[in-house]
């Protein structure tokens, strides 16, 4: 359940569980595990546990005793680029996952099973931005957020925003908040009123080697020295530092290749 804002709130068992539709979760999948673990712990802070393994080996990212993010091993056989996911929140997968399909999309894995943790699918949106639906088995969600080392918001870069937010709204219930420009195609999805995730229409500019693709944001406690550890560390800074109206903002990918962004919120 949530409260008038529309965040999480706890259950009667005193866990926590998100609204469908909320972002509840992100996950990275690479080839190779150690060295992501060694990169992402000495820039973040996390340790790692085991994870469930419906889609192979897999761990969870923990902060501070909570799991923030997950990692998993890319099969061999398939040459997919490192990348990560954004997960959002369902009641039921398996009915979700009919209506990504109804509405144009595509379910590419599942929905199964998580070793009893949940249920989970990876879809694509119409354009073909992948993500995640992902249903806990008691409802509950990662209960740390806000603070450096953990996710603050995802981003979609895709080709125009119409036809896209609304494949969104209708999958998840969103309400939408367009930016009134004729410069920026820019498109806010609200759930219970408050700001979930963002559609940017970048129309030509959109990198022809990536096509439409999620960015997942960690706050950092300062975005400059975030990104000397990344290039310190093995990665690459793709854009910024720059000043936004959300904070301090870097792209950045790390030594697979994975892209992600770092943003300190304003002081």
């Amino acid at each position: 359940m949530t409260d008038a804002r529309g965040n999480a709130r706890p259950n009667g068992d005193g866990s926590a569980r998100h609204a469908p539709g909320t972002p509840c979760w992100v996950s990275l999948m690479v080839r190779g595990l150690d060295a992501t673990e060694q990169f992402y712990g000495a820039l973040f802070g996390w340790e790692f546990r085991p994870g469930p393994r419906p889609l192979g080996p897999y761990v969870r990212a923990v902060l501070d005793g909570h799991a923030v993010a997950g990692i998993g091993v890319l099969p061999p056989d398939r040459r997919l680029p490192a990348a990560w996911t954004p997960y959002f929140a369902s009641d039921d997968v398996d009915l979700t996952a009919e209506v990504v399909r109804s509405c144009g999309g595509t379910v590419g894995v599942g929905p199964l099973s998580a070793d009893g943790a949940g249920r989970l699918a990876l879809a694509s949106d119409p354009c073909g931005a992948v993500f995640g639906i992902w249903e806990a088995a008691d409802g509950s969600v990662p209960g740390v957020s806000g603070r450096p080392g953990t996710p603050a918001w995802n981003e979609l870069a895709t080709f125009e925003t119409t036809n896209v937010a609304k494949f969104y709204e209708t999958v998840f219930g969103y309400d939408e908040e367009p930016v009134v420009s004729a410069d920026l195609d820019y498109v806010t999805l609200r759930l219970d009123g408050r700001p979930v995730t963002g559609v940017h229409g970048l129309g030509n500019a959109l990198p022809r080697d990536r096509g439409p693709h999620w960015t997942t944001y960690f706050t950092v406690a300062d975005t400059d020295d975030a990104v000397d550890q990344v290039l310190h560390l093995g990665g690459q800074l793709l854009g910024g530092p720059r000043d936004t109206a959300h904070g301090r903002v870097a792209t950045v990918a790390d030594p697979e290749g994975a892209r992600f962004a770092l943003v300190r919120g304003p002081r």
